[in-house]
């Protein structure tokens, strides 16, 4: 079977990622087959909306498939960088998207899996929703437009989650600002339908009428409880001084928090924090993928993007041995040079 799935019902495009057995982690083949089906239905006046699901029961997507980055060749210039910058482009596509663009957020959406659909236009969370980005335990930084969406959440909400890898629930996802409407996941039915009978123009505004008057109340968001201590906490400029601080707070959310960081690649982390900090600078989506795309070209070529993959996925031990072992073996110079831009771009000047 395709591992993608192009679907047309009435007025409506779905898109259906189709690894069920791998909860859809994407391939660099699935990345350009919804690229070239994006050729395709952008320009067909007959198409109101697009749709994009996960087969299975266990998510929409697991990110992407990081066993065969561990098999490419470790260089710069290579298959893992060419994924890479197709993935980064397709996310900036779906984000800029003419037609109204629904990604469907139920059960797992980690990593490449928020790439597409933590830009679309509508954002459909359920209760069986665990949105997380956890690159920094395989020795990776939260790409994939991380660096634009963390740091316009709610004060320092969106630098947590990426430093810890932390997963969110339905309400906190909304709250962060990686979702917009909380439906049940027995909903989905209905919404295709809905959708699909929709006429040619609704637009966005037809949409968006839509999925409000299906919309259900996701209860109250937890980590509103505990943000006043994230945002005084990550407000810090180094890792280092988030670390100090969280062993000096009292109370099991800290010490959980602190731990988290621990079990994290410090390469990874004073990376990840410095790709925040620049993202809240930046002017648009492809600025922060570009910056991304130069972390990735830094850490292709490092050891703790393997050693995290070898101890997740491929012995899962459990066990991974960063090197450096320490944040202040991380050199603030190599962080600042590692994330250079050069010639080799995602998105061409």
């Amino acid at each position: 079977m395709d591992d993608l799935i192009v679907e047309r019902i009435g007025a409506l495009a779905r898109l259906r990622l189709n690894r069920p057995s791998a909860i859809n982690a994407l391939t660099h083949a699935m990345v350009r087959g919804m690229t070239r089906a994006l050729d395709q239905l952008e320009g067909d006046p007959d198409v109101a909306v697009i749709l994009l699901t996960g087969e299975g029961e266990r998510g929409l997507c697991a990110g992407g498939d990081i066993r065969s980055l561990y098999e490419a060749p470790r260089e710069d210039n290579g298959a893992s960088m060419e994924f890479w910058r197709d993935e980064y482009r397709l996310n900036a596509r779906i984000a800029r998207s003419p037609k109204p663009f629904v990604a469907w957020m139920d059960g797992l959406v980690i990593g490449g899996g928020i790439g597409i659909s933590a830009h679309a236009a509508f954002r459909v969370v359920t209760e069986r929703s665990k949105i997380a980005l956890p690159e920094c335990a395989i020795g990776f930084v939260p790409d994939v437009g991380a660096t634009w969406l963390l740091p316009r959440a709610p004060g320092q909400l969106g630098l947590w989650m990426g430093l810890t890898g932390r997963s969110l629930g339905a309400a906190d996802a909304i709250l962060v600002g990686f979702g917009d409407v909380f439906l049940a996941a027995g909903d989905l039915g209905d919404v295709v339908t809905r959708l699909a009978s929709l006429p040619a123009d609704a637009g966005h505004t037809g949409v968006s009428a839509l999925l409000q008057a299906m919309a259900r109340d996701p209860g109250p968001a937890p980590l509103v409880a505990h943000q006043p201590l994230i945002d005084r906490i990550f407000s810090a400029y180094r890792v280092e001084d988030i670390m100090a601080a969280l062993a000096a707070e009292p109370g099991a959310f800290a010490a959980k928090t602190r731990a988290d960081l621990q079990a994290k690649s410090p390469t990874a982390l004073k990376l990840a924090l410095r790709l925040a900090r620049l993202g809240a600078g930046v002017s648009n989506l492809e600025a922060a993928l570009e910056l991304e795309y130069a972390a990735a070209r830094a850490v292709v070529v490092g050891l703790d993007f393997y050693e995290g993959i070898r101890a997740a996925i491929i012995d899962k031990d459990r066990q991974p041995k960063w090197q450096p072992a320490t944040l202040s073996d991380v050199s603030d110079d190599w962080v600042a040079q590692a994330l250079n831009l050069n010639q080799d771009r995602v998105f061409p000047i």
